[in-house]
């Protein structure tokens, strides 16, 4: 009898479970938050990952989670047709100005208006500005009311990067606002733009890469960290109590909490509640490299109009058990765990791990409505490099930069461009200029005349034009973006280089299977000088290596717009002071956009190096040579050059075989 009476109420426990189980179906929202568009209200995301629900009917929509018209405090009417002028942007491009900030100002004004003071869309002038920005900061004391140039902010963008920025102590009228976690209420799509809510000690540049250093799933590693309101993170395992997450559930979610001060959680994925507080804690889960799964977040997602945070994040309902969550989560498939956990570390490496990075996305968000069709396209933004390396300015087709062709099972045209810089008095490059034109890929030889002598009255019949361009330059315009570039690949030669034909052309096919990296003959690599307690450069050959000379070799023609529309002129000019850092300004440049290290071809031994770099103990050069590269580190906000031991030889290179069977034959000549 009482065997029966424990099968009974067992059999009722059971019932009553499965009753309520699936009660709370329609709550899940297993799903990552869809772009929110300037013409509808946002409302719940949709299903992702259905083939982990099979068992699920489609839920329908709740009453209370239906999408409700934004209120728009700040003036509900504007919008980017009514209350931008675009016509002010079209003459002399995207131009920005920035209000001085009165005092006294925080360190947080000083670094957003440092990071655009040596941008590029910077101007000093308010009248040819197209934009006119205005930065507010609680710390900064009391906001002041609006500047002299207001207009009703008509092509004004108000920028709060916190949460407690300057309250309405004047009327932002038709400006747009860029403010940290708004609510969804209150942000107005396509017109306002999210900004993550920052630290006070977020850098300036550069700032600190991810900490995803291994994929999961990893062994020891929790499945899911909970974040809590005193700071910090509890960890879950599967076997965590079910409840309902609303962020105060007393019952105990896993095996260890966290201390406050550890920011960084070790886990696959990342509870967060939807209070606007808690948006704090999005930025450390991409950093970490951990999964936000947002739990119904009641703030707008940063940089929502351009990233696809289909592929980054996941959102779930707050009311859904935490023991149904995680059975989803743990049941989700590792191919898409790595696509998900990948995309975290690239967004925040390109948009979010400094200042200057964010408020370089903003501006270009900005840019973009003001182009139309001719912005980026959504592949630029969500794919690596990103779009702030990606400029528009270039192109709007991802098959013309470097960066897209394995994505697009494409290869760069099979010519190249000669680029020969003649500075220094000497003899003309004439049997460099036979050789390359020697080469089956060259399409055109052009020399950049930059020497006191005037340049011969003949020169060398060749099978491809050679065009002479005369008159003095610095030395960092050789990477001047000439229109008459007509070649995808650019092979960068200076006067004294001596190359072969078949060097030049084993060097071209190398780089047409690598066309985001520089590809070449002569190597630098970089160091930790520990006696002068900063970064060195060397000649001295070794089996790593993270520089090409730029003396020969190939390289992209989009570096050239990079180099000079992208880089802060006082790292060009810093180059022109110290010629031999020029080389090392270009590898920064191609290192910190593609974070990777070139590649080196095979040189003949017969030929040596003219150029000495930085010795060690600051030998060789001037001393504005031997501090370049800690200055463009600094320039950078980090040391962006990757090392690398990988030399590509041809098939058959010094191998015991004739000759005759080699297709780079004149590579093993004396």
């Amino acid at each position: 009898m009482q065997s029966w009476r424990r099968k009974a109420l067992w059999l009722a426990l059971l019932t009553s479970w499965l009753l309520g189980l699936l009660g709370v179906f329609p709550l899940l929202r297993l799903a990552v938050p869809t772009r929110p568009r300037a013409e509808s209200p946002k409302g719940w995301p949709r299903w992702l990952d259905a083939e982990l629900l099979q068992s699920f009917s489609q839920p329908v929509e709740l009453p209370e989670d239906a999408p409700q018209s934004p209120l728009a405090p700040h003036n509900g009417s504007c919008n980017w047709g009514a209350c931008f002028d675009a016509s002010k942007c079209r003459g002399g491009g995207f131009k920005v100005f920035t209000y001085p900030a009165a005092d006294p100002i925080s360190e947080t004004q000083r670094r957003i208006l440092a990071s655009i003071e040596g941008s590029r869309y910077h101007t000093f002038s308010p009248a040819e500005a197209c934009l006119l920005l205005l930065s507010l900061d609680a710390s900064a004391g009391e906001c002041s009311p609006g500047p002299p140039q207001w207009n009703g902010g008509k092509n004004h963008l108000v920028l709060r990067l916190h949460s407690a920025s300057c309250s309405q102590t004047f009327q932002l009228g038709q400006a747009m606002v860029a403010e940290a976690s708004p609510t969804v209420d209150t942000f107005r799509p396509g017109f306002d733009v999210a900004l993550p809510l920052l630290p006070e000690a977020h850098p300036l540049r550069g700032g600190a890469p991810g900490q995803l250093r291994q994929h999961s799933p990893q062994p020891r590693v929790a499945l899911v960290a909970l974040a809590e309101e005193r700071g910090g993170w509890r960890m879950a395992g599967t076997n965590s109590s079910a409840c309902l997450w609303d962020g105060r559930c007393e019952q105990d979610h896993g095996r260890k909490q966290t201390h406050p001060g550890a920011t960084l959680p070790n886990a696959t994925f990342c509870l967060i509640p939807g209070r606007r507080p808690d948006a704090s804690r999005f930025l450390q889960t991409l950093q970490a490299g951990c999964i936000p799964v947002l739990l119904s977040p009641r703030w707008e997602l940063p940089f929502s109009e351009v990233i696809d945070w289909t592929k980054a994040a996941i959102v779930a309902d707050e009311r859904l058990p935490l023991q149904v969550l995680l059975a989803a989560l743990q049941e989700m498939p590792p191919t898409r765990v790595l696509a998900l956990r990948q995309q975290t570390q690239f967004l925040w490496d390109t948009y979010f791990s400094s200042v200057e990075k964010i408020v370089h996305t903003t501006l270009e968000i900005i840019q973009d409505r003001i182009l139309g069709v001719s912005a980026h396209p959504s592949l630029l933004w969500n794919s690596p490099p990103g779009a702030l390396v990606a400029l528009p300015s270039f192109s709007t087709s991802p098959s013309d930069f470097p960066f897209y062709h394995l994505q697009q099972g494409s290869r760069p045209a099979g010519r190249f461009s000669a680029l020969i810089w003649v500075g220094a008095p000497g003899q003309p490059p004439l049997k460099l200029i036979q050789a390359v034109a020697g080469s089956q890929h060259c399409a055109q030889i052009l020399v950049l005349w930059s020497s006191e002598k005037p340049p011969p009255p003949r020169w060398p019949e060749t099978a491809v034009p050679v065009i002479v361009m005369e008159g003095p330059r610095k030395v960092s315009d050789r990477f001047f973006p000439y229109s008459a570039i007509n070649t995808d690949a650019i092979l960068s030669l200076d006067a004294h280089s001596s190359l072969s034909t078949s060097e030049v052309d084993f060097a071209f096919v190398v780089w047409q299977s690598f066309p985001e990296r520089m590809v070449g003959f002569l190597t630098w690599s970089h160091f930790w000088d520990e006696a002068r307690n900063g970064w060195g450069y060397t000649a001295k050959r070794s089996n790593e290596f993270s520089m090409i000379l730029t003396s020969a070799a190939f390289y992209h023609r989009y570096y050239h717009t990079l180099f000079t529309h992208s880089l802060p002129k006082a790292l060009r000019t810093l180059a022109d002071e110290a010629p031999t850092c020029v080389d090392v300004l270009m590898n920064f440049l191609v290192a910190a956009v593609t974070k990777l290290p070139p590649i080196k071809v095979p040189y003949g031994k017969r030929r040596q190096e003219t150029r000495t770099p930085l010795a060690p103990r600051g030998l060789g050069p001037a001393p504005a040579d031997q501090d370049c590269i800690n200055q463009m580190t600094t320039g950078f906000g980090q040391m962006p050059l990757v090392s690398s031991r990988l030399r590509l030889d041809p098939v058959l290179f010094k191998d015991p075989v004739s000759v005759l069977r080699k297709k780079y034959r004149s590579l093993e000549k004396p």
